[in-house]
């Protein structure tokens, strides 16, 4: 089990609550994987759904190895159990294009849609949208797609939108979607000594149009040395 709650406290904090009627996008990322970003996501999004108003989701970005659900399920004593599955797209809509399109039997095409799933989680303030591979045939290729199409339709049911993208050295996920997101968060592990990578992964998302809020430096609780601040916005 791991206990974030003073981090995810000060993270709220900075990142700042959500203004009353402005539903709040804040996406997570790493500049390679093993960071510990999806901890992070998952516990600020624990977090976030017992501060906000309304409903807070956690949307797992990783299409080809999705572990969100299987995560928060594992923890469900901390987590409440997991609702049944659910259309997790208000209208239709999706952040991702499947090809080639899953002809339906009368005829047309499945909406791309049809391959996002959600649960609640422990009650109706927290859910979780995942897309769901295994419904995947034959050649079908999924990739994310830069429409504000679902974005722009979520924010109209929940307060708090938190977004766990792959890490940037596999997927372009967080780049594609960065200008849609209100604030991203790039995670950092502490034992991790170069920043490099993080700081080409910044000027990647703000050249994508995205706004990054920061560093938050994972599996440490002490203030990062000077050197570190001086690559922040």
């Amino acid at each position: 089990m791991v206990d974030l709650n003073v981090e995810m406290t000060e993270l709220w904090s900075a990142l700042g609550a959500p203004p009353a009627g402005r539903p709040h996008v804040i996406q997570f990322v790493s500049a390679r994987r093993g960071e510990g970003t999806s901890t992070v996501a998952r516990e600020f999004a624990r977090f976030a759904s017992r501060r906000a108003g309304r409903k807070t989701w956690l949307i797992d970005l990783d299409l080809n190895h999705p572990s969100q659900l299987a995560a928060i399920a594992a923890e469900a004593n901390r987590f409440g159990p997991l609702g049944p599955p659910v259309a997790a797209s208000p209208d239709g809509s999706a952040f991702f294009t499947v090809q080639p399109p899953t002809p339906r039997a009368e005829g047309g095409v499945w909406p791309d849609s049809k391959f996002l799933v959600g649960h609640s989680v422990g009650g109706p303030r927290l859910w979780i949208a995942r897309f769901n591979r295994e419904a995947l045939r034959g050649r079908q290729q999924v990739h994310v797609i830069p429409s504000a199409d679902y974005w722009r339709a979520l924010r109209k049911h929940a307060e708090v939108i938190v977004v766990d993208s792959p890490a940037a050295d596999r997927s372009q996920a967080a780049t594609t979607v960065a200008s849609h997101m209100d604030q991203t968060v790039l995670v950092v592990s502490a034992d991790q000594p170069d920043v490099r990578q993080p700081a080409l992964l910044r000027d990647a998302l703000i050249a994508a149009g995205g706004q990054c809020a920061g560093m938050f430096f994972n599996k440490v609780s002490v203030q990062p040395p000077a050197f570190l601040k001086a690559i922040l916005p």
